[in-house]
This record gives C-alpha cells, sequence and structure tokens, in this order.
C-alpha cells in the first residue's frame, strides 16, 4: 500500500453512508436485531471489542482513514462516546441491513438512506459550529464521501418476499428504480456540498456463504443468477457515475467497484493467503450472522485471517484490508 503521508492533508475526511459493510455500530443506538455489538464480533478489534462492525476487527473504511493520514477508524455518529471533535475528521451513517429500498430498511426497522442524509445535515450544522462556517465549508466540500449499499435490496428484501417488489417489478426495473434512488442521493450530496463523491457496487454476492449454502443442487457453488444481477446493476450504476460527471459542476465522482478484486479473492484465496473461501468462520460457516454469532460456538474458527468470510454474509477483516488497498491504489487515486 502507499505510504500514508502520500496522501496527507488534501483529504480532511471522509463521510459514509451505506449498510453492514461500513457500519461502525450505528445499529447498535436504534431498535433492531440487526446488530453485532456483541462477542465474537471485533475479537480482533484494538482491546477485542464489539463494536457493532459486523467483522472480526476493522473493515475497509476504518483501513481507508488509516491510508490517508486521518484517525485508525472511522466512527459511528450516533455512539454517545464520540463527538463533533472526533467526527470533524471521518463519521459514518451507515445502517447495518439497510438498502436505497425504504421497504428494505424496514424490514429489520434500520436507518432509510434519506434519514442518513438527515444526520448529515444535522453533522453539517454541528461542523460549523465548531469549526467556524469558512472552515466547516472547506471540511464539507474537500471530504471524500463513500457510499457503500445495495446488497440487502436484492437479498433481504426483493429475492425474499413473494408478494412485496418481485411483484412490482421485475429484476431489471427494480435496478433502474434503485438507480434511480441513488442518482438523487448524489444529486443531494452534491447539492449539500460534496464533492469528492464514491459511488460504490456490489460485491459477487452469490459467493456469500450463506448464498453457496442454500444452493443445495450444485454442491455450495456460489449463486450465478445473484452474480449475474451484481453485474448489471453495476453496469448500470457506473453509466450513472459518467452521466452525473457531466452534470454536477466541480465534482470528481467515480464509480468504486468491488467486484472483480473480490472476485478475484474468492476465486484463487491461496493466493492472498487465505485457506477457506466458501464457508465463513464464524459457527458452522454457512448461515450464521448477528446473534446465530455466539460467542461460545464450538466450531468458530481460531484464525480468522485463514477465512475470505467472518460470517455468512460479511468478510474479514483481512479481507477488507486488502479490499481497502485495492480500491485506495485504484479506483481512489483520482482523489488525491
Amino acid at each position: 500500500m502507499s505510504p500514508a503521508i502520500t496522501f496527507a492533508g488534501k483529504i480532511p475526511a471522509i463521510i459514509v453512508f451505506g449498510d453492514s459493510s461500513v457500519d461502525a455500530g450505528n445499529n447498535n443506538y436504534i431498535p433492531t436485531v440487526a446488530r453485532s455489538n456483541f462477542e465474537p464480533y471485533g475479537r480482533d478489534f484494538v482491546g477485542g471489542k464489539p463494536t457493532g462492525r459486523f467483522c472480526n476487527g476493522k473493515i475497509a473504511t476504518d483501513f481507508m482513514s488509516e491510508a490517508i493520514g486521518l484517525k485508525p477508524i472511522i466512527p459511528a455518529y450516533l455512539d454517545p462516546s464520540y463527538n463533533i471533535s472526533d467526527f470533524a475528521t471521518g463519521v459514518t451513517f451507515a445502517s447495518a441491513a439497510t438498502g436505497y429500498d425504504n421497504a428494505t430498511s424496514d424490514v429489520l426497522s434500520v436507518l432509510p438512506l434519506w434519514k442518513q442524509l438527515e444526520y448529515y445535515k444535522e453533522y453539517q450544522t454541528k461542523l460549523k459550529a465548531y469549526q467556524g462556517k469558512d472552515r466547516a465549508t472547506e471540511t464539507i466540500n474537500d471530504s471524500l464521501y463513500l457510499i457503500s449499499i445495495g446488497t440487502n435490496d436484492f437479498l433481504e428484501n426483493y429475492f425474499v418476499f413473494p408478494g412485496g417488489r418481485s411483484s412490482q417489478y421485475s429484476v431489471g426495473f427494480y435496478q433502474d428504480f434503485l438507480a434511480g434512488i441513488a442518482k438523487d442521493f448524489v444529486k443531494k450530496l452534491h447539492e449539500l456540498g460534496a464533492r469528492k463523491i464514491s459511488l460504490g457496487g456490489l460485491p459477487p454476492m452469490g459467493c456469500m456463504p450463506l448464498e453457496r449454502a442454500t444452493n443445495i443442487g450444485t454442491g455450495g457453488e456460489c449463486v450465478g443468477r445473484f452474480n449475474d444481477i451484481a453485474v448489471q446493476f453495476n453496469g448500470k450504476l457506473e453509466k450513472l457515475v459518467e452521466k452525473l460527471s457531466k452534470e454536477l459542476p466541480g465534482s470528481v465522482l467515480v464509480f468504486s467497484n468491488p467486484y472483480e478484486p473480490f472476485m478475484q479473492i474468492i476465486k484463487k484465496p491461496s493466493s492472498f493467503g487465505f485457506e477457506v473461501a466458501a464457508a465463513a468462520c464464524c459457527a458452522t460457516g454457512m448461515f450464521e450472522m448477528g446473534y446465530s454469532c455466539q460467542r461460545n460456538n464450538p466450531f468458530t474458527c481460531s484464525n480468522a485471517d485463514k477465512y475470505v468470510f467472518w460470517d455468512s454474509f460479511h468478510p474479514t477483516q483481512k479481507t477488507h484490508r486488502i479490499m481497502a488497498n485495492f480500491l485506495m491504489n485504484s479506483t481512489f487515486s483520482h482523489f488525491f
């Protein structure tokens, strides 16, 4: 990875929106079962502390913050142990189990994307009071905005409820519906002063251990249909970013695509120092996440660094670090 000093000083803060891929514990402070603030989550985090990150340790955005020369973790906005002086250099509004679609956030009563934006507006007010209007405006303009969301719209919503979105929309139209929400969200961020924005794509979601475990007829292969949908949707988001780049003055917009690098890890885990890609570290490694990842489960692995996935849905700290390094040295190099 490029040394942190290369990036230092150019980006005052990282501001994050999204789902469990980038939630650092906001869900701990809302009434939902979509939580991970208990062991064994966080067992490889500083002090072995479960923070609400769906991981054994740090997540990609934490590593990015460190690489830029900011702080080693990005705190959750709703965490009362942090205040505006902490959030001035980085904050996440993300909420595990949410999606672009409000119907997705309703499934487990988590923060919808519009609510994350409301919290961001509140944050701007606090930042202006803390830094003064001029400096706060600079911070807002120069910060790096990361959006990582969308998997749950398909895997927790569209394909789960037969009478819901799948009866209203074909997969293609649902993708267009979600892309329309993404477009509005990016435009609103731009109106609020954001200039450096990364819109994240979907990972190979058919290769999550949970999906593989339920893919009975194939002996646990990746679910090709889900991966195809991720590729299609990523194509639509990429076109959206190209279009918005021309429309939004002064903006540097990038499409951040995790699909290929993540797929390389899954296909050739040993090249990256992993031993297991099809099952997760937690419990049996096939179905468990959240509360089903119990602390004393005898099947939970002892060394998460050997595993691509921590629970049946989420990557390990090591995978997050590899993905962060890849993105910092490719897509995000546009911002420095």
